[in-house]
């Protein structure tokens, strides 16, 4: 192919898609058969770049072409929004819309959690039989005199709260994706976590330290527990899917579903890294008990405002917590 003739051929369809181009960064200034013109020039550049580039003797041309092509493929399809765009709208809209639209799964998890736990923890404090079953009078004393307040500061700080939080990062994903399997895994890690605090709580009371387990729980385990009640919520949900598409075929439910409770995990581990820090931070603290479950609280609070507030508002305005249109592909129509 002669190179030259083919520039001299063609050089003025670059030139015009360069001119469009430069008119395109300003609203409004290419009228309809401009915009025409500018989808049909690029198409044809970009099989002119392909023909020179299998050419491959002019570098300077093809990157010139390369240019061109890439600044009229951004004009024509328009260029996505830069990622700290798409990170505030997921925070904004679709985690609260995936906590809200949830509500009620991960409600009914707090309420089962609390009853097998008060419940399991009471019987364990009334009945001395029990407590011998679970543990020695020697262990027991153990837990009650040191073990139990100790753990939270076992380790340096920092240390502690990245034990923790990829302890519990890694409960609630398990709680999420393995709800699949017809929610049946969720109970477990829900019961089982209750059975492991009426434990704990159930032998502290036994021996007249209630008001130590509940100052040394409550001020990370308010929001740290309402995180894997959700992770639990979103589990029995995407089980549910499962059971009831709803309208749906079971496949694309299930995939409409999954890519959003799935997505909730990205959201709950942030919400358990700051279960993490009050945790080391706050919990084995040197503040009144009233200073750290107030901090406790707050938090708590402003997690449930943050779901009941945007959530509710995402979720009128028709966010899921899907991924984006342009992002979970097409799906054809079924009936």
């Amino acid at each position: 192919m002669d190179l030259d003739a083919y520039v001299a051929a063609h050089r003025g369809e670059w030139q015009r898609l360069e001119e469009l181009l430069a008119r395109a960064r300003r609203p409004r200034r290419l009228a309809g058969e401009q915009v025409d013109e500018l989808v049909d020039l690029y198409q044809r550049v970009a099989t002119h770049l392909s023909v020179v580039q299998s050419a491959g003797r002019d570098p300077q041309l093809v990157g010139r072409l390369s240019s061109l092509v890439a600044r009229a493929r951004s004009t024509v399809a328009g260029s996505r929004s830069p990622a700290w765009k798409d990170a505030a709208r997921f925070l904004r809209e679709d985690f609260p819309a995936i906590c809200y639209r949830t509500r009620w799964w991960w409600g009914g998890c707090a309420v089962a959690f609390l009853l097998i736990a008060f419940g399991f923890g009471t019987w364990v404090a009334l009945n001395p039989e029990v407590q011998l079953a679970i543990a020695s009078p020697e262990q027991t004393k153990q837990l009650v005199e040191a073990d139990f307040e100790q753990y939270y500061s076992s380790a340096p700080a920092q240390d502690f709260a990245a034990r923790v939080f990829t302890n519990n990062a890694y409960v609630a994903a398990q709680a999420i994706v393995f709800g699949v399997l017809l929610g049946l895994p969720v109970l477990f890690v829900l019961v089982s976590n209750a059975l492991n605090v009426g434990i704990s709580g159930g032998l502290l009371a036994a021996n007249d330290r209630a008001g130590l387990f509940f100052g040394l729980i409550l001020p990370h385990g308010l929001l740290e527990l309402t995180a894997v009640f959700v992770a639990c919520g979103l589990g029995l949900k995407l089980g549910w899917t499962v059971v009831d598409p709803g309208r749906r075929t079971r496949s694309a439910a299930l995939a409409e579903e999954g890519r959003a409770l799935v997505s909730g995990a990205l959201g709950l581990a942030l919400v358990l890294f700051l279960s993490g820090l009050i945790e080391a931070f706050v919990t084995p603290s040197g503040l009144p008990t009233w200073a750290r479950l107030a901090i406790g609280v707050v938090a708590e609070v402003a997690f449930l405002a943050y779901v009941f507030v945007l959530g509710r508002r995402a979720v009128l305005a028709g966010r899921t917590g899907d991924l984006a249109g342009d992002l979970r592909g097409d799906a054809l129509p079924t009936a």
